[in-house]
């Protein structure tokens, strides 16, 4: 099995030379992509005596997800069955590889990815602001990729067969820090099966670019924008079922409920007449039907949510 390793590279100069030593000797290729790193990544790489590593260069800087892109469509030319994906600053110790691609390998999943929150003992390395962002993010991501069973969705370590990468839209992939959320929304649209291997993470002196007001303002229209295009594609163009008919339902019910509620709640403000016992019920009726029939949606989704293959 041809196994490629991509590290994407911006100003991790100091940290490559120690990641590059740690790839196992499984891993056929080491594609290392300098994003335009002002520290001069890629010259380290290329002056790294293993034979293994190929150096790609971007000529302006594309964001993470425009680098493994990169590395992506370099392994699918080179016919390898996995692609890992390793940050180039030391923060994902690369001897849990075969950890990682061990559920592609066994056939039991299409995506593995790690997971900080299954070591309990490691959160304490992690820091608070990162714990409580990466818990509800982790919630706003499974509803708009489907794939509920997995947490820690901006996770970086992650290894994909060829016939999930195959599957990606490579060119509407987010080339920023969404990269990793945006993947999982196009892995949940195309039905393959994601699993969360525990990997602890390893905190130095390295400083993140993700910020919480970049997770804060960019990824909440992104994620909508996602969820839209799964629901679309999975519930109305792929197939139509049970959900489908629930939300065609429900949405209409909610609307009307919520709209008769708003003007009648404005004409009671202004007149200081309160509405009639018919009146409240035409309010509420359509919203408490049509709110049980989300919840028997957002069931059915979270029953139909693709898991691995036992």
């Amino acid at each position: 099995m041809r196994v490629a390793v991509v590290i994407p590279c911006y100003k991790v100069a100091p940290h490559l030379a120690e990641v590059l030593a740690a790839i196992p000797p499984e891993v056929s290729h080491i594609l290392v992509i300098d994003d335009c790193c002002p520290q001069g990544s890629g010259d380290v790489a290329a002056a790294y005596p293993d034979p293994r590593i190929e150096v790609l260069r971007h000529p302006v800087n594309c964001g993470v997800g425009g680098a493994v892109t990169t590395g992506y469509r370099r392994a699918l030319e080179l016919e390898c069955d996995i692609a890992v994906k390793v940050d180039g600053d030391g923060q994902m110790d690369p001897a849990h590889l075969p950890r990682l691609i061990s559920p592609l390998a066994e056939g039991r999943a299409d995506y593995a990815k790690g997971n900080r929150f299954l070591h309990f003992h490691a959160l304490k390395s992690m820091p608070v602001v990162r714990l409580i962002g990466n818990s509800a993010l982790s919630f706003l991501v499974k509803a708009a990729s489907g794939q509920w069973g997995v947490m820690d969705p901006t996770n970086g370590f992650t290894a994909i067969h060829r016939r999930a990468l195959s599957e990606l839209e490579l060119d509407r992939l987010s080339q920023r820090y969404f990269f990793e959320s945006d993947v999982l929304i196009q892995l949940g649209i195309s039905g393959m099966a994601v699993e969360d291997v525990a990997i602890p993470a390893r905190y130095g002196n390295e400083v993140s670019s993700l910020s919480v007001s970049k997770v804060a303002f960019e990824f909440p229209p992104l994620l909508l924008k996602g969820f839209m295009r799964r629901l679309l594609i999975r519930y109305f163009v792929a197939d139509f079922n049970l959900a489908s008919f629930y939300l065609l339902i429900a949405l209409p019910l909610l609307l009307f409920g919520g709209g008769i509620g708003a003007v009648e709640w404005v004409h009671s403000i202004e007149t200081g007449l309160p509405r009639s016992p018919g009146t409240v019920m035409l309010v509420a009726m359509p919203i408490i039907i049509g709110f049980q029939l989300l919840i028997q949606a957002i069931a059915f989704d979270v029953q139909a949510a693709p898991r691995p293959r036992r």
